[in-house]
């Protein structure tokens, strides 16, 4: 089954494509204080919800970029039902590969839950702090080990302890390259179930509308992998946040 197909399907019912409620993601708003001259990037803008409200909040400037066909189908029709008038480019391509035309010139850079990108959360903030100017904006979403899941755990997600770091780990990284932290949003385990819980929800309402779509025993698979590794270890052990810092002068 085709990824972004898979994540399509996964996330229809998903305003926020995050463990992230509304209440936080406006509350992330309000902290930016951006100015109607604000240029402002998302990497893995996803349906455009963040960038679109901070249009709508500010008259900012903005470009997204994501990979998926169908999510950017999602974000512009939102835009143009929401922000018609704007200065808003939607750009479908890998983040990897974005050179905006000069570097520094961003005065919010962010990517919510797609450091793997760049090789993980160090190499994301590295990319943004080449694309904001001093004293700008580095916005980050990020999981993290609340504490170590077991080594069944480890065998059967084919992950590594060492893809993520802790809260404070992640805070760290970022002071260690220059930042400075001024706010985090952890999320709880109600905007945990939602997230993972909407997934479920979408799988079965798209079953049932489409009951003859070959892709639907790897769909489930994959799913019910997911489930059972969230279920029974990450509920526990995996948390996540958006990491608001500043680029000194």
């Amino acid at each position: 089954m085709e990824f972004w197909k898979y994540y399509d399907v996964t996330h229809k019912e998903h305003l926020i494509c995050n463990p992230t409620s509304v209440e936080k993601l406006n509350g992330l708003i309000d902290l930016m204080e951006l100015g109607p001259d604000s240029k402002v990037l998302e990497i893995a803008t996803g349906k455009g919800e963040f960038l679109i409200r901070l249009i709508e909040n500010y008259n900012v400037s903005g470009i997204g970029v994501d990979l998926s066909p169908y999510h950017l189908g999602d974000a512009r029709r939102k835009a143009k039902e929401r922000v018609p008038n704007a200065e808003l480019k939607l750009i479908e391509m890998d983040g990897a590969d974005y050179k905006p035309d000069e570097p520094e010139c961003f005065d919010l850079a962010c990517c919510l839950g797609a450091s793997w990108i760049y090789n993980g959360h160090k190499g994301t903030l590295k990319y943004l702090m080449n694309q904001t100017k001093h004293n700008g904006l580095i916005v980050v979403g990020e999981p993290f080990w609340i504490c170590t899941p077991s080594e069944e755990y480890f065998n059967l997600s084919e992950l590594k302890y060492e893809t993520y770091s802790t809260h404070l780990g992640n805070v760290q990284i970022g002071e260690n390259l220059g930042l400075n932290l001024l706010y985090t949003f952890v999320s709880n385990s109600d905007e945990w179930d939602r997230y993972l819980g909407l997934q479920w929800y979408a799988t079965d309402k798209y079953i049932q509308a489409n009951p003859d779509d070959p892709d639907i025993p790897e769909l489930l698979t994959k799913l019910n992998k997911e489930k059972y590794l969230y279920l029974n270890w990450e509920r526990d052990t995996l948390g996540w946040a958006i990491y608001v810092f500043r680029k000194p002068k």
